[in-house]
């Protein structure tokens, strides 16, 4: 594991993804989280399969160790308050004025611990008319205007990973770090507030750009006919990727792979006349990949520095040689859940990769180990 947050300790009370997944990015760089449950069920993702270590679980709680607090509980919060003392940063996902409700507000909190980085991750924000409404993924993709890029109008329906979710949880871990750097000049932590909706709407630049600067409304299509992006599917059933974008010696590439005289066809002539006509490229181009197997085709459009990729399903990408290459794939052992896989943390720091990882805890895994450690902490101040 890499260790560039090392002696840093973050307590995160979040539930499903948003919170958990903050607090795994910055678990992924080496700090200390403790992953502060409830007793018995714990964070609702744990049961999602049954049990209480489901896959959607353990997406986003590797590099933790899990303790069970009930703050209702006078002597539960007490230890709570304790770790606090020592906290660096706290993390909660929870709806607005309930953290307050569970004695885990920020005001509290920074009152315990004044260089305390309080992060507090909602849906829409802390205020205003919809301040109340529960947030999931795709409510937040579709308020922000993100999910209607991605909907086939042919076909309408929800499609793609949890992005609204994920990308909140790695805001929220990006302002904390903006934090805690600030912190070490001034000694005194901060509020770290985001919003499903404010990520969202940020993550969703390009869109907006698009609008404000030449009122131009984007769609599904909009980006992949400027950027000439294609999928093909080849005789054997699968399926390669192409980005062409604009420089020229790309597009000569790929006419030299699929069809010499391409650029023949004034239709096909140049960029802005590709843009104009990319169904009817498409249509051109679909029976020629029918012709051969994806590994054929990707090894002519290598031959011809065409920008691709085989689209590749999760069987398949991290078997290719870069990805084996770059070592994406990571394995831990859990003492009780057996072998855990897993993809290491994508950043290096001076050519060091995070090539161990460690899994995540079962419910209350380090209930003895966080207490006794905070037993031992306070014989020794005592």
């Amino acid at each position: 594991m890499l260790k560039v947050l090392n002696g840093v300790k973050v307590l995160e009370m979040g539930t499903f993804i948003t919170g958990p997944a903050a607090g795994m990015y910055l678990a992924d760089m080496g700090a200390n989280v403790i992953k502060v449950e409830r007793p018995e069920t714990g964070d609702p993702f744990r049961a999602f399969k049954g049990g209480l270590y489901s896959p959607h679980y353990q997406t986003y709680n590797r590099n933790k160790r899990s303790i069970t607090i009930d703050t209702k509980n006078p002597e539960d919060l007490a230890t709570f308050d304790e770790l606090v003392k020592e906290a660096d940063v706290f993390i909660q996902n929870f709806r607005p004025g309930v953290a307050d409700k569970l004695m885990v507000g920020a005001e509290r909190l920074q009152k315990i611990n004044p260089r305390l980085v309080y992060v507090a991750i909602s849906g829409f924000g802390k205020d205003g008319p919809k301040k109340d409404r529960p947030a999931y993924d795709t409510v937040a993709q579709a308020a922000s205007g993100w999910l209607r890029l991605l909907i086939n109008p042919a076909n309408p329906r929800v499609v793609g990973p949890a992005i609204a979710d994920a990308m909140t949880g790695f805001y929220a871990a990006f302002g904390t770090l903006g934090a805690l750097l600030e912190r070490e000049k001034t000694g005194k932590g901060r509020l770290v507030e985001v919003s499903m909706l404010e990520a969202m709407t940020h993550f969703n630049l390009d869109d907006f750009t698009h609008y404000f600067s030449v009122g131009e409304v984007m769609n599904a299509y909009s980006r992949p006919s400027v950027s000439q992006s294609y999928v093909m599917e080849c005789k054997d059933g699968k399926w390669v990727a192409l980005h062409m974008s604009s420089p020229q010696k790309f597009w000569d590439g790929l006419a030299a792979s699929i069809k010499p005289d391409l650029f023949e066809d004034p239709r096909f002539a140049d960029r802005p006349a590709r843009i104009e006509h990319q169904e009817e490229l498409m249509a051109v181009m679909r029976p020629i990949f029918k012709t051969k197997t994806r590994d054929e085709w990707c090894d002519i459009l290598a031959a011809n520095d065409v920008p691709h990729s085989p689209m590749y399903d999760s069987t398949e990408a991290l078997e290719d040689e870069q990805a084996k290459h770059l070592g994406i794939k990571v394995k831990g052992q859990h003492p009780e859940m057996g072998e855990f896989t897993t993809v290491r943390f994508p950043v290096s720091f001076d050519g060091e990769k995070a090539t161990s990882v460690t899994p995540p805890p079962t419910l209350g895994e380090h209930d003895e180990e966080v207490r006794a450690m905070l037993k031992a902490e306070s014989g020794m101040e005592n």
